[in-house]
């Protein structure tokens, strides 16, 4: 006899046998035992979650000759021939390969002729989101009005990509994720009917690793029990998924979070020599920084043995949530770009690099200088006139009436060209979400900058003071470049283009001026 997969041989055949689609399961069940079954359904959710298991038992209890509290008895002529596929009134059709005009006017021909053996002809039309537009347009009819003795069952993963002339046809039903503790609860019974020796811990990590997806837990499942007639372990599991071992997880996890490149370059180099995948030993970081930060917050974790907590801890200790909430960005970031890039060694070993320099500062110093920017400017806005004259008086303001005429003509042309109601102060709201943003270094650059909004598509950034040459350095850097423009699209929500106006600072003036030095009788030239 031929082998069948896991998932084919354990496949459930009753509703009951369903894990996780209870609010599925009585409803169906509700409408068998009241005889009120609908003539066209949709399924709905994401795989391996039980839609084509569901139709196929759906499609058994309507025609079942001994019906159990809505159940199919598997057991009569019909059920058994259902089951072995040998009844021609229920039609199983994939419309990823069968999507055309003329799969679909088939059914509507065959519709118009009586069932052979069972109560219903039913028509299962699995992945139905790939039929044509045709093949949609010619199924409406019948799929609105069906002979009575024709039912649907449509399943898909993707219902945004059918026309709402179906979707309101049918009686909707979504299928949701599996959680573990019910993918842990199935795979258990599957291992004692198949005699497979499995530890708790390898269980846990396969409901994790199938997110949801009862039928990806059971291959992964298959795959370890043909690997070895020995229990099934965690370790097993990880090698045959490619998931790299804990310590190399620890490792490159403590050296980011020390702004070690070198021992975090290291660290990848090793996964890669034992052939581990980048993508999942990416994700496994991400998981990792996640599960520190839920010990700092809860000081509790499941799923680790007692030296992986006390070494969870220590980096937990050496950290603040601030700095692991940026890094599981970074991470995410970084793996949504891995996966559509063809250099995926060359964007995670940058990319670890760039998470790791995080210009070498610690967040506290980075609150330190905050603090410290937002005293000056407090200073200065409560500086009072009085004490501005008394500054005058003692040279201390230099006295440039150009540059002030100069700021005053800028600050006009900003006021007109910023006159709409709640635009007054879009540069400000610009700067203050470069400042949120922790974008310090642009920050400082921009407080004492103006814009110019030039047209709908185009804004001039100003320097009233003149644009030195760290300034246009710091602008024209491209990620400094790229988070000033995320910032003026959340304040507009218009994507706009910068540019910078034209001014070099002045050179300052050389000065010579004659101090007496009455005490000392001599004269002493000093340069202002």
């Amino acid at each position: 006899m031929a082998y069948t997969a896991l998932y084919r041989t354990f496949r459930p055949t009753k509703f009951a046998d369903m894990v996780g689609q209870d609010h599925i399961t009585k409803t169906l069940k509700n409408q068998i035992m009241a005889d009120r079954v609908g003539h066209a359904y949709l399924f709905n959710g994401g795989r391996g979650t039980g839609k084509t298991t569901s139709a196929k038992i759906l499609a058994r209890a309507v025609n079942c000759l001994n019906i159990q509290d809505g159940e199919p008895c598997n057991e009569c002529e019909i059920c058994k021939e259902i089951l072995n596929g040998s009844l021609t009134d229920v039609v199983e059709m994939d419309a990823a390969s069968n999507n055309g005009v003329e799969d679909i006017r088939t059914i509507r021909e065959e519709v118009n002729f009586l069932p052979t053996k069972a109560k219903y002809r039913v028509y299962i039309i699995d992945e139905v989101h790939m039929l044509s537009v045709g093949a949609f347009n010619a199924l409406l009819k019948t799929l609105e009005e069906p002979p009575e003795h024709v039912k649907f069952i449509l399943a898909t993963t993707e219902p945004q990509k059918l026309p709402t002339t179906i979707l309101s046809r049918c009686q909707r039903f979504d299928f949701k994720k599996i959680s573990d503790e019910d993918v842990i609860k199935r795979l258990k019974i599957i291992c004692s009917e198949a005699n497979i020796k499995i530890s708790d811990e390898a269980l846990k990590i396969i409901a994790v690793l199938s997110e949801g997806a009862m039928r990806d837990a059971i291959s992964i499942l298959e795959r370890c029990s043909q690997e070895s007639t020995d229990e099934i372990t965690a370790d097993m599991v990880k090698n045959l998924v490619g998931i790299p071992n804990l310590a190399y997880i620890n490792k490159i996890t403590k050296a980011i979070l020390e702004n070690n490149e070198i021992d975090a370059l290291s660290t990848i180099d090793e996964v890669i020599n034992e052939g581990k995948d980048l993508y999942n030993f990416l994700w496994e970081i991400i998981k990792y920084v996640k599960d520190i930060l839920v010990y700092k917050a809860t000081s509790n974790l499941e799923l680790y043995s007692n030296e992986e907590i006390n070494q969870i801890k220590i980096l937990a200790e050496k950290s603040d949530k601030e700095r692991l909430l940026d890094i599981i960005y970074e991470l995410s970031e970084l793996e949504t770009n891995i996966k559509w890039s063809n250099q995926k060694t060359i964007l995670f070993q940058t990319g670890i690099i760039k998470i790791c320099m995080v210009k070498n500062a610690s967040y506290g110093n980075i609150q330190e200088l905050q603090n410290r920017i937002d005293n000056l400017e407090n200073k200065i806005n409560n500086i009072k006139p009085s004490e501005m004259m008394q500054a005058s008086q003692n040279n201390y303001v230099p006295s440039a009436p150009v540059k002030e005429q100069k700021a005053n003509n800028t600050e006009k042309k900003v006021a007109s060209t910023f006159s709409k109601p709640n635009q007054s102060d879009f540069w400000r709201k610009v700067i203050d979400k470069l400042k949120s943003s922790k974008k310090m270094m642009l920050y400082t650059t921009l407080l004492n900058s103006r814009a110019v909004q030039l047209d709908d598509l185009n804004i001039e950034i100003e320097f009233p003071n003149g644009l030195t040459p760290f300034n246009e350095k710091v602008i024209s850097d491209p990620n400094n470049k790229h988070d000033l423009l995320k910032a003026i699209f959340e304040v507009t929500g218009n994507q706009m283009n910068i540019k910078i106006k034209d001014g070099k600072i002045k050179e300052p003036e050389v000065k010579e001026k004659q101090v007496p030095m009455k005490d000392l009788g001599i004269d002493i030239n000093i340069i202002d």
